[in-house]
């Protein structure tokens, strides 16, 4: 199922907050100039259902609102002055929350609704929006594209974003639920089951031992889809089922509601381990996964292995470790005490367009970033340089462990 940008997005604009759009001391018309926009809302005065969002690295820090905002022309009844046209808003926590120079992103979506989302500066947030948009920062007026020409696949980056802005990405394959009800049930299996499942299912050829980085990234979007087309099953069994004893109660409804989204967290960390996992024993190298090392952490996996680690006779330049998130952040910081005899730490993750300022800090701690090939043009040029690939990462183990 092909998913390009147009089918969620018409149009988006971006430019940098100043202090006369959200500082109520110097201004308190509660307004953002709309320039740039007129060839996409045309003269009239319109009102949209918008939904403000907040997206800052640290989750706890999201913000998500749901208020009105209105298009119209300042100047429709002043004679002889041309229009200026803006959006007036609903007064909102992400506006109160938002500093100047920050980056803000108005997009209309194909459903008739606009999403209106403050990053902060340097945020990764900001770099995958602004990649995803193809837009150019602007420090006074909106910078604005269209998409309805867009017809090539979001791919996994462009899905992945998408999702973070709360848009649901419509992936199924109907056609192996009857399959997969047959051997499984109305029950998900454990997520190594289904792992398994999901790569011998996989219909195109691919080779873990020649192309290691893109067989990872085509085994995590077969199983992505598979999963979706059985828990969409789940979730309107539930749904007819209704909640609670009279079918209406609110919180066993919320509750659910949780599941899915925790479920859908964790069984995409479990997947990616998993397929990783396989990779590595194709290429028959010695690893230990999930092990305890220095004050109970846990590093997703180590190189040779466990016991090599606790040998304090063996040589710390022989071992590796790899931590893994499928998105980064700023979570990226844990698998710093993870193993103390390894100074450099390596991480794979799935987030594309991770900023610079992070990339940067990452450098400074010593931590290598590993990201698969197909995720790797999110990022810039001179980040490029400082990345290694899941078949670099591989050569490098190996390299160690010949010396064993």
């Amino acid at each position: 199922m092909n998913n390009p940008l147009s089918k969620y997005i018409v149009a988006a604009g971006a430019k940098r907050l100043s202090q006369v759009e959200i500082n109520e001391k110097k201004s308190n018309q509660h307004e953002l100039n709309g320039g740039g926009f007129r060839h996409i809302f045309g003269s009239e005065k319109s009102i949209f259902q918008t939904k403000f969002l907040y997206l800052a690295d640290e989750e706890d820090e999201q913000l998500v609102e749901d208020v009105s905002m209105t298009w119209y022309d300042s100047r429709k009844n002043k004679k002889n002055r041309s229009p200026e046209f803006r959006f007036y808003y609903t007064p909102n926590s992400i506006i109160k929350k938002a500093q100047e120079s920050d980056l803000i992103i108005i997009a209309k979506s194909t459903d008739d609704t606009l999403l209106v989302v403050v990053c902060p500066n340097g945020s990764t947030h900001e770099s995958q929006l602004l990649w995803l948009f193809g837009l150019e920062e602007s420090e006074k007026k909106f910078v604005v594209k269209e998409f309805k020409d867009q017809k090539g696949d979001l791919g996994f980056a462009g899905k992945l974003i998408i999702s973070n802005l709360g848009l649901e990405v419509e992936e199924e394959e109907p056609d192996y639920l009857v399959e997969m009800l047959k051997l499984f049930g109305p029950k998900l299996p454990t997520t190594a089951i289904f792992s398994e499942y999901a790569r011998k299912t996989y219909r195109d050829k691919v080779s873990p031992l020649e192309a290691p980085d893109d067989t990872l990234m085509a085994w995590l979007e077969w199983e992505e889809i598979l999963f979706k087309t059985f828990e969409r099953y789940l979730v309107a069994q539930k749904l007819g089922e209704g909640f609670g004893k009279d079918g209406l109660d609110v919180d066993d409804f919320i509750k659910f509601s949780l599941s899915v989204q925790n479920r859908r967290k964790s069984r995409a960390g479990y997947a990616f381990e998993n397929h990783l996992a396989v990779i590595f024993d194709e290429h028959c190298v010695k690893y230990s996964r999930g092990v305890k090392t220095d004050r109970n952490n846990k590093p997703d996996f180590l190189f040779p292995g466990i016991e090599e680690y606790l040998d304090a006779g063996f040589s710390s330049e022989l071992l590796t470790m790899l931590g893994l998130k499928t998105t980064a952040k700023d979570r990226w910081r844990q698998v710093l005490p993870e193993a103390d005899r390894i100074d450099k730490k390596h991480l794979i993750t799935l987030e594309p367009a991770i900023s610079k300022n992070q990339t940067e800090e990452m450098r400074i701690k010593l931590v290598q970033l590993v990201i698969p090939k197909p995720i790797l043009y999110t990022y810039s040029d001179s980040q490029q340089k400082e990345i290694i690939l899941v078949e670099e990462f591989l050569k490098l183990v190996k390299g160690k462990q010949i010396l064993l």
